[in-house]
């Protein structure tokens, strides 16, 4: 049985992409997703696969719809988690069997592609890796670029879960709510930019971040203009705060809905923290709750 090209770690570089670019068994996947404001302040989300037909995506990249595919349509939020089965076809419709290497990256600042890194984690397939400053660095680099629509798989795959899921990967409201009431031991980081922690800038419901929460912003992760993740020692010391207070408990990253938080996840992981789990309803089902308290600092 044939492999794709090893990974050592969950980020790989553009190098390395460059390096094995066109190597059997290696699928590259665009994940990126758009937002832009709604009328009422709150934020709409659109595909992103129309986003670089003109100005060029990684060649021979495929496109996965995170809003669609990779979502539960049942879900009471943007961006639920999907089913097993819904996420092995989405997958397998891409060309990715069981032996595949997948390398995953967006145009932005690498949330969408750590949330599905993530969601191939739970899911038990660690064949995967998130591209270190995605399209921007390798666009930076002057990287070939194809021109047009992401290609599409000549063949669908059949991709199989093998019965390995990580469900500790994730936790739900009521386990939050046994953390805020002191029951449960672990640590909460919000990854939501500082002004939406701080209840400054609304953003949904209710403002503001749930209480004793870290505010540790997925985007002071990343180089502010390759969008390439800082160093292991730049990475030590911004998330040194989840470690200080109480080093062995639990970490849970929360965000607006659950996709930043993701980088924040990728970030502690690639430092080898494995106690880590994300609130898959983040703040948009706490908020949604008047009953769940939310802390205001502006």
């Amino acid at each position: 049985m044939t492999f794709g090209p090893t990974l050592h770690s969950p980020v790989v570089s553009t190098q390395w992409l460059a390096d094995y670019l066109g190597a059997d068994k290696l699928v590259v996947l665009d994940t990126t997703v758009l937002s832009h404001p709604l009328a009422d302040g709150s934020t709409g989300y659109l595909s992103g696969r129309d986003a670089d037909v003109a100005t060029g995506h990684v060649p021979e990249a495929r496109f996965v719809d995170v809003i669609d595919a990779l979502s539960d349509p049942d879900g009471a939020y943007p961006f639920t988690r999907p089913s097993a089965e819904r996420f092995a076809d989405a997958i397998g419709a891409l060309g990715v069997d069981n032996t595949t290497t997948v390398v995953v990256y967006d145009s932005l600042v690498g949330q969408w592609a750590a949330r599905v890194w993530w969601l191939f984690r739970a899911f038990g397939y660690d064949r995967v890796a998130v591209l270190d400053g995605g399209l921007t660095k390798w666009r930076a680099e002057e990287r070939p670029l194809d021109i047009g629509h992401p290609a599409e798989p000549a063949i669908p795959s059949t991709f199989v879960l093998s019965g390995g899921e990580r469900p500790e990967l994730w936790v739900d409201k009521g386990y939050v709510e046994a953390v805020v009431r002191g029951e449960i031991e672990a640590t909460l980081v919000c990854a939501t930019p500082p002004r939406e922690f701080s209840g400054e800038d609304v953003t949904r419901e209710r403002a503001g971040h749930i209480p004793g929460s870290i505010s540790i912003p997925a985007a002071s992760l990343v180089d502010g203009e390759t969008n390439a993740l800082a160093s292991d020692a730049e990475l030590q010391h911004i998330l040194e705060p989840t470690r200080v207070s109480a080093p062995h408990r639990p970490i849970v990253i929360y965000c607006g809905g659950g996709i930043a938080a993701a980088a924040t996840a990728l970030a502690l992981t690639l430092l080898g923290e494995r106690r880590v789990a994300l609130y898959d309803g983040s703040l948009n089902e706490w908020a949604a709750d008047p009953a769940a308290e939310l802390v205001v600092t502006r």
